[in-house]
């Protein structure tokens, strides 16, 4: 049975229920954000999906994955400046 290594704890994490989630402090760091700034997506249902397993939260990887590309966008175009020519 192969395990994973937690970033935030160090501590080993089976592969085998938990591989497909990601914790709320792993997804912060991974993102380069604070838990706050997760948990203020959350209220506004703004940020990615998660689920409530007693007082932790966890993501869906895939989730996570799904709501980044959501996010791109390409770059708007400029109007421009004055009337018709």
């Amino acid at each position: 049975m192969q395990e994973l290594i937690g970033a935030s704890t160090g501590k080993p994490i089976p592969s085998t229920l938990m591989s497909g989630w990601i914790s709320r402090t792993e997804l912060a760091h991974q993102l380069g954000v604070s838990e706050d700034t997760l948990r203020r997506w959350d209220v506004a249902r703004s940020g990615p999906p998660c689920i409530r397993a007693g007082r932790k939260i966890y993501y869906r990887r895939s989730a996570v994955l799904d709501w980044l590309e959501e996010q791109e966008t390409s770059a708007p175009r400029r109007k421009r400046a004055g009337g018709r020519r």
